[in-house]
């Protein structure tokens, strides 16, 4: 098996293109086509995780966060990350990272959060827009079915939580053929006329060309007749944090001291009590303080991130309870979703949860 193969496993879950263009979420190091010998899963690349990476005998680390956000003049080893890109080209290691495009997937970091905290009825807070389109396809009737269900299968039609979704409508197309052609149906210099299937779906932006090939692959036509349109409706499946809400509502200091105990936390920062019963919690994994807003829009009566600024708790103004956990303790759960997407598809690799991934923020308690 090629270390390219498990990648694309991790990029169904969290395909590159949901990342934010400030990212750099991919390969970091490396050549993906080597065979895979052993997976090492961390939040941070450290030299510390190379040697172990070595140690362990795996060839590809995953983790979290980039260790390469920033371009590069020159490679000295001036700094850990320098050296750790220098270890790994000498060791033939693959370096490869999910961040963003991992915290705005479905099943991604923030619904990791979620099931920890057994939310209900979770959903995206801040879907991505500007990322669906429409392909309208018009097809013989004969070839209407395979037409939607290759669509389908490339990724075509999916609404929210709902897969398959297209609308269709009978009707009639005419052509006339010309010249040097080879029509499926008709004469060449003649007007036809075909019963069709006018077929509508809503198709993520980033897999267009792929969703476009599909349907060229199997439309009978020389020249199929198709349409795409940009959309303004929300992406209901990909964005940042989630909302959920708790099966019994709790007071703010027990929700505090539940959130608490759910993460293994030694301390939560908070906000000051709003004296409202807490049901409703919308969160996001990491740097998350700018989905504040959108929490209280929500109606959010608790929101919960890894990291705040200080004028933050002070922003919130009664309007919700701010929580406050670690950037690292609020993202520590993505080696195990690492680790549950490889193991359910290879359970026979050697697949290594990094023990000396720890986080940098250190506390006297």
């Amino acid at each position: 098996m090629k270390i390219k193969d498990v990648l694309t496993t991790i990029e169904q879950l969290s395909p590159i293109p949901l990342q934010e263009s400030y990212d750099n979420s991919g390969i970091q190091v490396g050549d993906s086509s080597q065979e895979l010998q052993g997976v090492l899963l961390c939040i941070d690349v450290t030299e510390d995780v190379i040697e172990e990476a070595l140690r362990l005998g795996c060839n590809l680390i995953v983790s979290h966060h980039p260790l390469a956000f920033r371009s590069f003049k020159s490679l000295t080893g001036r700094n850990y990350i320098e050296r750790c890109i220098i270890k790994a080209c000498r060791h033939d290691l693959v370096i490869y990272s999910a961040h963003t495009n991992l915290d705005n997937a479905m099943g991604g970091v923030n619904y990791q959060l979620a099931k920890i905290l057994n939310l209900q009825q979770v959903r995206i807070l801040a879907p991505k827009v500007n990322s669906l389109l429409k392909l309208v396809a018009f097809v013989p009737v004969s070839h209407a079915d395979s037409v939607r269900n290759i669509l389908f299968s490339a990724g075509a039609g999916n609404i929210g939580n709902y897969d398959l979704c297209s609308y269709n409508i009978l009707g009639e197309g005419t052509f006339r053929a010309g010249e040097d052609t080879n029509p499926y149906v008709g004469n060449a210099g003649t007007l036809h006329k075909e019963e069709e299937v006018r077929i509508e779906v809503v198709l993520p932006l980033f897999k267009k060309n792929e969703i476009i090939r599909a349907l060229l692959a199997v439309h009978p036509y020389e020249e199929p007749a198709y349409d795409i349109y940009a959309l303004e409706n929300k992406w209901l499946q990909a964005g940042s944090g989630v909302v959920g809400s708790l099966q019994e509502p709790m007071e703010e200091e027990d929700f505090l001291y539940y959130l608490k105990d759910a993460l293994h936390l030694s301390c939560v920062q908070h906000s000051a009590y709003t004296g409202r019963t807490i049901r409703d919690i919308a969160l996001c994994g990491g740097s998350g303080a700018f989905l504040i807003p959108e929490a209280i829009n929500y109606g959010a009566d608790v929101f919960i991130t890894g990291e705040a600024k200080y004028n933050d708790y002070y922003d919130v103004e009664n309007k919700l309870l701010l929580a406050v956990v670690g950037h690292y303790e609020s993202e520590v759960c993505t080696k195990n979703i690492f680790y549950d997407v490889l193991i359910n598809k290879y359970p026979y690799i050697n697949l290594n949860m990094s023990q000396f991934d720890i986080n940098p923020v250190r506390y006297i308690i």
